[in-house]
């Protein structure tokens, strides 16, 4: 390589680190600002769960807010999930998604993950809002919550929260450690000190070096559990009776996302036996047009592809017109917990420790 082309390639990842390290001070700077000022404003008169991560997406927060949501309603708890509603155009400081019983949003509006908690959380509320303390009041008053459950919300600082369940990609972990743009944190790995619990996903019996590096950063007595994403369902895009996953084994499928790590998914389908043999990505939460479905239509008889497979967060933004004639099938993963009573008891147990739940 030319030396004036090294010397470039020295300037641009030096100014990477340092953009890095502007990012990661303001993050601290903002973690402890708001961590003081939350304390004085108004919360909502119900227990308040949190559920997030330190890097950018792809370590199952959204599925897993959904699995501890229902875990604690099992126990006859009233549960409101609360979402903030990212890449939706819903501006209105609350919006209700689903009361229960009925969704009553789409995809546009209120944003994809709103729809995945909907979908995996039957039976539990979702409301959507940019505010969630806002929303943790509309819980209350509109659904009579005694838990709210917040998505995503390890970096929201405007609500006092009782919980804190931080979820790491037992994978990728925390990559090389570094903030963005430098590396793949929103902030330092030192905010794993607010953390009251870790959910390792997709944790195998090679990730004991990953949580000893954890456990090191974690508060004394924050215990690390366990989880997995689990293929539930195939269900064909646009409707239709859903079939086991394992009818994958053996076909050639394409790759359809537009998620923060495909890595992911492509690590799911061959672990249902699938031989991937093309993908189309796109970037998170993208918003899908028909031009971006118009290779799958033209592919046809001469594509090595007998069946394409996407997310739940893709689908819901995919109109059935785009992908006529297209095999589409949308595979249904949920997190699973190795000890969902652990978790559910170590959640139930501080909430009524700190007085927000009575026994």
């Amino acid at each position: 390589m030319p030396r004036q082309s090294t010397e470039r390639s020295r300037w641009a990842a030096a100014g990477i680190r340092f953009l890095g390290g502007v990012v990661a001070q303001a993050a601290r700077i903002d973690r402890a600002v708001g961590t003081r000022s939350r304390a004085v404003r108004g919360r909502p008169g119900c227990a308040v769960v949190s559920v997030g991560g330190l890097t950018l997406g792809g370590a199952g927060k959204t599925p897993t807010a959904a699995a501890l949501a229902r875990c604690i309603a099992a126990t006859g708890r009233r549960v409101v999930i609360a979402s903030r509603g990212y890449g939706g155009r819903a501006r209105d400081p609350v919006t209700v998604v689903s009361d229960g019983r009925t969704v009553r949003a789409h995809a546009e509006h209120t944003g994809d993950e709103s729809l995945v908690l909907a979908a995996h959380a039957p039976g539990i509320p979702v409301l959507v809002g940019r505010d969630r303390r806002v929303v943790g009041h509309r819980a209350v008053s509109g659904f009579d919550a005694e838990v709210l459950v917040l998505d995503d919300a390890l970096q929201h600082h405007g609500l006092d929260r009782d919980f804190d369940l931080v979820c790491v990609d037992g994978v990728a972990g925390l990559g090389n450690g570094r903030v963005v743009p430098a590396g793949p944190l929103r902030e330092p790995a030192s905010a794993l000190r607010a953390a009251d619990a870790v959910v390792l996903v997709d944790a195998d019996e090679g990730t004991d070096e990953l949580a000893t590096s954890l456990g090191e950063r974690l508060a004394d007595g924050v215990p690390i559990l366990r989880g997995r994403r689990t293929a539930t369902a195939l269900e064909p895009h646009g409707g239709g009776e859903a079939i086991s996953p394992k009818t994958l084994a053996g076909r050639s499928v394409g790759l359809l996302a537009g998620i923060a790590r495909p890595a992911s998914l492509r690590r799911s389908l061959e672990n249902l036996g699938a031989k991937v043999v093309d993908e189309k990505i796109f970037p998170d939460h993208h918003a899908y047009t028909d031009k971006d479905l118009a290779a799958l239509r033209m592919a046809g008889a001469e594509s090595s592809v007998t069946e394409w497979v996407t997310t739940e967060k893709d689908a819901y933004k995919i109109l059935p017109r785009w992908v006529e004639g297209v095999r589409l099938s949308v595979l249904r993963m949920e997190v699973e917990f190795d000890d969902p009573d652990a978790l559910r008891d170590l959640v139930l147990a501080r909430l009524r420790a700190c007085g927000r739940l009575a026994d």
